[in-house]
């Protein structure tokens, strides 16, 4: 008796209407996201509807990526093609007053004229320089310092002061902002 107990009391099942879940009586297999009318459920076709949404999001999103990555390149090669215009811009009056002052000076014998010339241009240039950014390194009678100089040779210090300092500057270090552009090439006093 406790065996009926655990039995269903439905009485329409019998041991030859009773199949394997998912499998008929005829060997064919039913979907489980159908119903016995063969029509999907709402909640299967919700679900592929959003399967579909998101692959559709995603194959935008992914278009979207390489076109930014495309415009992007192009953009930075015009930038380097382009980047140096306002200096070249901001220059071309100097090399104007170059023409000027070999045109003027081409007749004379005067080394004076020459070197006003020369000294006017090469003011101007520094200003313009200037105005851009760049900066000119104070390295003379200071202490050396690897990260801005760069030793060339070290002689004897003309004075006991000078000993282990930059006792002159074979060419100069120049900034740009607060970046070293060129480090200066200096003399060191042992």
């Amino acid at each position: 008796m406790a065996n009926e107990q655990n039995l269903p009391e439905d009485d329409n099942l019998t041991a030859d209407s009773t199949h394997v879940a998912g499998e008929m009586a005829d060997g064919e297999t039913t979907d489980p996201d159908q119903t016995a009318t063969g029509a999907p459920q709402p909640e299967a076709s919700r679900t592929e509807a959003e399967l579909a949404e998101i692959k559709d999001k995603y194959l935008r999103l992914a278009a979207e990526f390489e076109n930014y990555k495309r415009r992007t390149s192009k953009e930075r090669i015009d930038l380097f093609k382009t980047a140096n215009q306002e200096l070249m811009v901001a220059l071309l009056p100097v090399l104007d007053d170059f023409e000027r002052a070999r045109n003027a000076t081409a007749a004379t014998d005067d080394a004076n004229a020459v070197r006003d010339a020369i000294e006017i241009i090469q003011s101007k240039l520094n200003k313009t320089l200037q105005q851009k950014g760049l900066t000119l390194m104070e390295a003379q009678g200071g202490p050396f310092d690897a990260e801005l100089h760069e030793a060339i040779t070290q002689i004897p210090a003309p004075s006991d002061d000078l000993k282990g300092k930059i006792v002159d500057v074979v060419e100069q270090g120049y900034y740009l902002g607060d970046k070293v552009i060129r480090h200066a090439k200096v003399v060191l006093g042992q």
